[in-house]
């Protein structure tokens, strides 16, 4: 079993930025995948970024490349969302999720077996 944690979430004004955590604990190794979805009221839940647990290799989803970073810290077992640059549009829930790699698209949510409850980000303009 794996436990995430979701932190950091806030109010801020656009093109400011935030930074969002999540705390991984349990069984996580290195065939894990940790990722970032969020999903707005009345839309699905859509890909932000993904990063391999022992950070090899990450991707990001076209709308926040080159906005938003995600970084891992396995000493402190979090993995981080940085969000700068931030648009109303990116107002959402975040949540981070966890999944072992090659169960599916790393964008598919449906590849996630463990999710965190989320944290609400709202930009305003």
């Amino acid at each position: 079993q794996v436990q995430l944690v979701e932190s950091g979430g806030g109010l801020v004004q656009a093109g400011g930025s935030l930074r969002v955590s999540c705390a991984v604990s349990g069984r996580i190794d290195s065939s894990y995948d940790v990722a970032w979805f969020r999903q707005a009221p009345g839309k699905e839940r859509d890909f932000v970024a993904v990063i391999w647990w022992n950070g090899a290799k990450l991707d990001y989803s076209q709308s926040v490349k080159g906005r938003f970073t995600i970084t891992t810290n396995n000493a402190k077992d979090t993995v981080y969302l940085q969000l700068n640059s931030l648009r109303p549009e990116d107002t959402a829930v975040y949540y981070c999720a966890a999944g072992v790699r090659g169960l599916g698209a790393t964008s598919d949510p449906d590849g996630y077996v463990f999710w965190g409850q989320g944290t609400q980000v709202t930009v305003f303009s």
